[in-house]
């Protein structure tokens, strides 16, 4: 039986953070589970008191916020396990969540990679994400499947290859991160761990759904919806991504379907929004592009 490090990580939010320890404690049976959280540089440290409180849970402190990517890798990097289950840390688990995911990597060694069924916690009939479609190129754009529907068992009982994982929830064998590398830390936030599934494929493991497997997610608690980071690094990363995974005759095409379309769209969107002082957050995105090479480590944002 292999060991499955549960990492998972905090900024600013003790009291989500506890929610999702606690639904582990309540729910999770596996017997051999390591939980690991990070804290990202948050303004209290709360790394102290925590230490005292769960006294089973390994916490690790940084003194700077490194993003989603940075965070979960220091998290890695700790673990002991054979998987690894990166979960966020506004999810909460379920009853079987682990064990079902588990048995899923130990049916295939070619998987690499699986996310269960992802529920709305705000909405816990509203199904989020039950697979994804292939990356279309040409547009930087795929679908969620399953996003906003009802849940009235029509995707239950769904094990098979997805065009992605989802970031909220996914569990990876250690010898495909082994293979394919950490998360690229200069994405920061959005588009990492669709550039991450990338990389795993191309060292030869397929990603995969389970929806036998379930967890909560408390959709954009971290960032808040509609902020000027959100709306910084999903553009950003958006390019970002299709520079280092594209071929180049369907980059050119999308980053002419992008200035063309994606932004004039955006743009009137802001204004019918109010949402003005977006407008110079999308072109400083696009000017981090230009500006800085794909590997580059300046965030382009002040954290």
């Amino acid at each position: 039986m292999k060991r499955v490090s549960v990492i998972t990580v905090n900024f600013n939010q003790p009291a989500v953070t506890e929610a999702l320890l606690a639904s582990i404690f309540k729910f999770n049976t596996y017997p051999d589970l390591e939980i690991i959280v990070v804290d990202n540089g948050s303004k209290t440290n709360e790394v102290p008191r925590w230490e005292k409180e769960y006294p089973t849970v390994k916490f690790i402190r940084s003194e700077a916020n490194l993003g989603f990517a940075g965070g979960n890798n220091i998290g890695i990097r700790a673990a002991t396990g054979g998987y690894y289950f990166l979960v966020n840390n506004d999810t909460e688990f379920t009853p079987d969540l682990t064990e079902t995911l588990v048995n899923t990597l130990n049916n295939d060694e070619s998987i690499g990679i699986v996310s269960p069924k992802i529920i709305y916690h705000q909405y816990p009939d509203t199904l989020q994400y039950v697979g994804f479609t292939p990356m279309n190129y040409y547009t930087c754009a795929n679908k969620c499947v399953g996003q906003f529907e009802k849940d009235k068992g029509q995707y239950d009982h769904i094990s098979a290859p997805t065009g992605f994982c989802h970031g909220a929830a996914m569990m990876l064998r250690k010898e495909a991160v082994d293979k394919a590398g950490l998360m690229t830390e200069n994405f920061f936030l959005y588009y990492e761990e669709m550039d991450w599934n990338e990389h795993i494929k191309r060292a030869g493991y397929q990603a995969w759904v389970n929806t036998d497997a379930m967890i909560y997610h408390k959709e954009s608690v971290s960032v808040g919806q509609g902020s000027p980071l959100k709306e910084f690094f999903m553009n950003r990363n958006r390019i970002l991504f299709i520079r280092r995974n594209a071929p180049l005759n369907k980059a050119l095409v999308f980053y002419v379907y992008f200035m063309l379309l994606v932004v004039p769209r955006n743009i009137l969107v802001y204004i019918k929004q109010k949402n003005f002082s977006f407008i110079p957050v999308l072109f400083r995105a696009i000017w981090w592009n230009i500006a800085q090479g794909k590997n580059s480590k300046k965030l382009g944002y002040n954290i």
